[in-house]
């Protein structure tokens, strides 16, 4: 039986398991840190019985800083980037006291352990900004959709490539759909000279991504913005 905890850690892994601590040790490898470079820990508990074995996994964006770093060795980089060799955590950890700043272990999965003398908190908040302008310039591309039918107009017809171009400018895919209804379905190869007449109108800024296809009562086709 899983059981899956969250909270300040990424997702732990509990497995029970009856027996004693050998038989839990010996299940070990059934129980897989997850992937990404994650350090992971393991302890026992026994409850009614039961050896519960739990992993413990830190995501690497959960940084160790100052006191919580206790490695043998760390390879330590300066405030301003320079190299300032290997020793002790406590050494390194001094070092950054005496420039009143913080120790943070910038890359827990290297051999030694990487730590840098950084401002933590000015840090933190230069991280979130990054991330909050690198969500701004992430483009979300929409699907919108113009609806056409077989007897449609020209004054309607231009009015629904305005509305495709407008959405083609603003980065948008579009797809154009031509409806069908009742007696309509007897003349659907006619009308598909509509769809391409369309894609004419808007050729200048947009290619066909998806040709026309028929689905159901349905034809249909997709115009993306030209590169």
């Amino acid at each position: 039986m899983f059981f899956y905890i969250t909270g300040n850690f990424v997702p732990c892994y509990i497995k029970t398991l009856r027996k004693d601590r050998a038989a839990a040790e010996r299940k070990m490898p059934l129980l897989r840190p997850a992937a990404g470079g994650e350090s992971c820990e393991a302890g026992f508990f026994l409850i009614d019985s039961f050896i519960i074995t739990v992993w413990r996994c830190t995501a690497i964006s959960d940084l160790m800083i100052n006191e919580q770093i206790r490695d043998r060795e760390v390879r330590l980089i300066g405030e301003h980037g320079e190299q300032l060799g290997i020793m002790s955590a406590k050494d390194a950890y001094k070092l950054a006291r005496e420039a009143e700043l913080d120790l943070v272990k910038i890359a827990p999965t290297a051999k030694p352990p990487v730590c840098k003398i950084i401002d933590y908190g000015k840090f933190r908040y230069e991280q979130a900004r990054k991330e909050k302008e690198a969500k701004k310039k992430q483009k979300v591309i929409e699907v919108k959709e113009v609806r056409l039918s077989p007897n449609i107009d020209d004054n309607d017809l231009n009015t629904k490539v305005s509305a495709a171009r407008k959405f083609i400018e603003k980065g948008n895919k579009v797809k154009i759909t031509l409806r069908f209804r009742g007696r309509e379905m007897a003349h659907v190869q006619q009308s598909k000279h509509i769809l391409d007449d369309f894609a004419k109108l808007v050729e200048d800024l947009a290619v066909v991504e998806k040709p026309a296809k028929l689905e159901g009562r349905n034809m249909s086709m997709v115009l993306t913005e030209k590169r």
